[in-house]
């Protein structure tokens, strides 16, 4: 049986400090067995944190820096995550979010913040259009009464399912624009 990984920051067994502190005592020290000791607890004590600042571009890249860290990160940058995506997931959810709020409100930012959260695409209806007409007074574009509708087909749909996409078309979606979302199951191919 494997252990479950650390969920947070701690020491590591056996790592040596970038920058010892013994290196650095006066000379008078350099034979003190005790204050060698000494400094050698401190340089244990020090040594993740040293190892943190000296990779701390990697905790921002969310492809490196570790699992529980990306999580928050996420926070940081208001990626579409609950916390019960598997990692690979998670990690293109964050590294998309910056993008995604480029796009917000719009069918693409919805869609994509969809297939980022359920790694599916979804089949979205919405009342809009856009159309350029040299006549003055033609036609407007789309339906005069808004309207949304994402349907999402997933191989085994949970009610906590519906209630995700709920929660992330309302984040998502044109802030004025009312709703409704639907999961269904997907049709199975038949196997030959």
């Amino acid at each position: 049986m494997t252990a479950a990984p650390a969920s947070h920051r701690g020491s590591v067994d056996g790592l040596g400090s970038s920058l010892p502190i013994s290196s650095m005592l006066p000379a008078v020290f350099a034979d003190d067995d005790l204050a060698l000791r000494f400094v050698g607890g401190l340089d244990d004590v020090l040594a993740p944190i040293l190892s943190v600042l000296d990779c701390l571009d990697t905790y921002f890249d969310p492809a490196l820096t570790p699992a529980d860290f990306a999580q928050w990160l996420g926070t940081w940058v208001g990626a579409e995550t609950d916390g019960t995506e598997p990692e690979d997931r998670l990690r293109a959810a964050v590294a998309a979010a910056a993008r995604l709020h480029r796009v917000r409100g719009t069918r693409q930012g919805l869609s994509e913040a969809v297939r980022l959260a359920f790694g599916v695409e979804p089949e979205i209806t919405e009342s809009g259009g856009a159309e350029w007409n040299a006549r003055p007074l033609g036609p407007f574009p789309g339906r005069p009464r808004p309207y949304l509708h994402v349907t999402l087909r997933l191989p085994d749909p949970k009610p906590a399912d519906t209630h995700r996409l709920d929660a992330l078309v309302a984040a998502a979606r044109p802030a004025h624009m009312p709703y409704t979302v639907e999961v269904t199951a997907s049709e199975r191919t038949p196997e030959r």
